[in-house]
């Protein structure tokens, strides 16, 4: 039956109480229950929640169409289990136009709801079959513990041996050749005087620690001169102190007036003297 025909038949005209599509509903089926209430024109209705029962259970909002001499509201619902229900409903609103409000009683609906199974006489249901006959026991042997244990001591044994290997000989890397030192034109071309300040005093204090073991890099320059002044009284003192604190001027200071390439070809010329 066509689940349509009892809502066309409500539309057409007003009929009392509740009606079920399909009129023959099985278990689990879609049932819609549906009454026409009548209300006058301006007025709407608004119906209450359906509450989920023992073997009911509502699958969503109820619908309010609008027909002839008043609203149709329509519940949808689903039940679990065969045999008669009946299904009290809440109750349902009429609001008019002005704030009036008017209750009506849900009223209780009818249901006969069908099983999807055969009835016990019926000579579709199958006979239940008989139980099956026990499993035969095996008999129970050794032989898989023996060799998986036997699998399991080999592979151990093999990766101690591969572990115990004699270490690869490793070829010894050739000498790297070093890059060219960048010149000193270049630094300075890029505004770079500190860069060129600080390898030309490297390199001065450098040599000077190769001359005068104990006037080591690690020392200020004031001390450094100290100790030369001291232990090697024969090196260029002078010249030292003018380059290495001309050198910390320009490495330290904001601003400086002095040629730093000029400073530079000094110290590399002090280095190459003091040279062994």
């Amino acid at each position: 039956m066509n689940p349509l025909v009892p809502v066309l038949a409500l539309l057409q005209g007003p009929s009392p109480g509740w009606t079920a599509a399909p009129s023959a509903p099985t278990v689990g089926d879609t049932i819609w229950l549906t009454r026409l209430v009548p209300a006058d024109p301006g007025w709407r209705v608004r119906p209450g929640r359906l509450d989920a029962a023992r073997d009911l259970e509502p699958l969503g909002e109820a619908a309010v169409l609008r027909a002839t001499g008043g609203w149709l509201v329509r519940y949808p619902v689903v039940v679990w289990t065969p045999g008669r229900h009946d299904v009290t409903l809440p109750p349902l609103w009429r609001l008019g136009p002005a704030g009036q409000a008017d209750s009506i009683s849900g009223g209780v609906a009818s249901l006969q709801v069908r099983s999807v199974l055969p009835p016990a006489d019926s000579a579709r249901r199958p006979d239940p079959k008989p139980a099956l006959d026990p499993l035969a026991r095996s008999d129970e042997s050794a032989l898989p513990v023996v060799g998986a244990g036997a699998v399991a001591g080999l592979a151990l044994a093999s990766g101690m041996l591969l572990r115990r290997r004699r270490p690869r000989k490793v070829a010894t890397a050739g000498p790297t050749a070093a890059e060219p030192e960048t010149p000193d034109a270049r630094w300075l071309a890029a505004g770079e005087p500190k860069a060129v300040a600080a390898r030309a005093a490297a390199r001065l204090r450098a040599a000077v620690a190769r001359a005068v073991p104990e006037a080591h890099p690690a020392l200020s320059t004031a001390e450094c001169l100290a100790v030369v002044a001291a232990r090697a009284p024969a090196l260029p003192l002078r010249d030292l102190r003018d380059v290495l604190t001309a050198l910390d001027q320009v490495d330290f200071a904001t601003a400086h007036g002095a040629d730093v390439g000029t400073l530079a070809q000094r110290a590399r010329a002090l280095a190459a003297k003091l040279a062994p």
